[in-house]
């Protein structure tokens, strides 16, 4: 009898427990709209809310506690808030903002909840991540060793990218930014590498056609689309370039390499400004509230190559801003620059000029990089970036009239040959190999006496060449090895070869 009663108060004390516990879970903590307005609101009520919680305005549409203030809650929507109005009941839902995460969103077009955009249905993920994480420790991090290949010479030769690097892509208005990371992208097929190229404030046909160049040339297969399109609620396009780095996070710790394009962190800070304005920050310099410093910091210090134990996976991360009337100066550029390992400037005189793309080599530099290049460029192409410097300052200076020796013309006629091997088509990829080969035949002085308009004749006629007689070089090269001197030899025999058939041809 003594056991029946135990055990029966055993159960009614179990049924009392769970019945607590179902108690405590239904309840809900609910507050009140007070006011909405462009893209903010503020809700009182929520006496427990947390930083970046995701709240729900019953039906129409979710927003972020942003500012927890004593007598209110600053919340930024993630829609327009249509409908939305005074005393709409707000609801907590108990966990911060996220994104879906996994493989399943390869090929897919999202926006920076991982809502689909692109009408194949519902979005396959492993799991659901924060966006705001934690960046890597110091401790887990490795070092840029490993060359992250774009295909595009001036690039790959004068301003290398490790796998892990944080490499800014700068210039103003219309200059080509977009189509050197789209390029980027592009030459990341069969290499192992997954894409995510993030579109911020952008116009909807401007991001429809870079998405129209990836399936063109079947590159959706290995790349995610985040878009927060210009149309888009200012707090949708804030959250965006942070749910692009939590999925490639969750990527890169799977053991993969990933390449994070931001198009471009300008809006981004637009986006922050406009926020930060309508919830009464105080303003700086250039209106931008003190923190804008570290809404860019915090995102990109998520980008590393992590440890052998960690995975050993890397996120190299490319934002792109824009610059006004080439002002590098400016407030968001600077921030820019500091917080990034290098930087390509493109200059709206040379894109004007034709020389595609318009890098300017003078301005552009990358801190990491040179370590992670592959050792035949380091031999083969060496002192090329000083060398091309100088030429552009000697050609400057021979535009006044002045006589010049042999040796400075000399210079300027190898310098121009130089400019015109550099440039270089969109999607128009070079391998490795193929470029060490073409800067190779230019240091050997092969294209001294070519005139400018057939290089690029010459150019292709020398990949043909390497690809079709020289397959040993081109492993070597790829592989990481440097180039003996008979695998030299070969190369300048098949230089010579090919210049004889063009001047012959000629």
């Amino acid at each position: 009898m003594l056991k029946e009663a135990i055990t029966e108060t055993d159960k009614r004390i179990d049924k009392a427990l769970l019945a607590q516990q179902a108690l405590q879970l239904s309840a809900l903590e609910i507050g009140r709209l007070r006011r909405v307005q462009n893209g903010i609101a503020g809700v009182s009520g929520l006496r427990g809310v947390k930083s970046m919680e995701l709240l729900k305005f019953s039906d129409r549409g979710t927003g972020l506690a942003f500012n927890l203030d004593s007598e209110e809650v600053g919340v930024v929507l993630l829609s327009h808030g249509s409908g939305l109005k005074a005393g709409t009941e707000v609801r907590r839902t108990g966990r911060v903002v996220g994104v879906p995460v996994g493989l399943g969103l390869l090929g897919r077009v999202i926006n920076g909840l991982g809502m689909p955009l692109d009408d194949k249905g519902p979005v396959k993920s492993a799991g659901y991540w924060p966006i705001e994480r934690k960046a890597p420790d110091i401790l887990d991090r490795s070092p840029v060793t490993e060359p992250l290949e774009t295909g595009i010479k001036a690039i790959d030769a004068l301003i290398p990218i490790g796998r892990g690097q944080r490499q800014l892509i700068l210039g103003d208005r219309q200059t080509g930014k977009t189509a050197i990371a789209v390029d980027t992208i592009l030459n990341q097929r069969d290499k192992n590498v997954i894409c995510i190229y993030c579109s911020i404030g952008q116009r909807g046909t401007a991001v429809a056609q870079v998405i129209d160049t990836l399936r063109q040339h079947h590159a959706l297969s290995y790349c995610v689309v985040v878009v927060a399109p210009a149309e888009s609620a200012a707090g949708l396009q804030f959250i965006t370039p942070y749910a692009a780095t939590t999925i490639a996070e969750y990527l890169m710790a799977q053991g993969r390499n990933v390449v994070v394009v931001y198009d471009d962190l300008t809006r981004h800070a637009h986006a922050y400004r406009e926020l930060s304005l309508l919830l009464r920050r105080p303003p700086g310099r250039e209106a931008y509230p003190g923190d804008i410093f570290y809404i860019h910091s915090r995102l990109l210090e998520r980008a590393t190559h992590l440890t052998s134990q960690r995975g050993g996976g890397s996120l190299t991360a490319l934002p792109i801003i824009e610059t006004q009337a080439q002002n590098l100066s400016a407030y968001i550029p600077t921030n820019l620059i500091s917080i990034t390992d290098g930087q390509i400037y493109l200059s709206p005189d040379l894109f004007k000029k034709g020389e595609l793309p318009a890098v300017d080599i003078g301005k552009s530099v990358s801190r990491v990089g040179g370590k992670a290049q592959l050792p035949a460029y380091r031999d083969i192409v060496g002192e090329l970036r000083l060398a091309y410097t100088q030429f552009e300052e000697l050609e400057t200076f021979s535009r006044f009239g002045t006589r010049l020796d042999e040796r400075t013309r000399n210079a300027i006629r190898r310098g121009r040959r130089v400019r015109e091997i550099l440039k270089q088509n969109e999607t128009e990829s070079l391998t490795a190999s193929e470029q060490i080969a073409v800067l190779f035949a230019v240091n050997a002085g092969f294209f001294d006496d070519m005139p400018l308009e057939q290089v690029i004749t010459v150019e292709h006629e020398i990949c043909l060449g390497l690809n079709q007689n020289l397959q040993v070089q081109c492993k070597k090269i790829n592989s990481g090895k440097l180039l003996d001197s008979e695998d030299k030899e070969k190369i300048r025999e098949m230089c010579r070869q090919v210049f004889s058939k063009v001047k012959s041809e000629g």
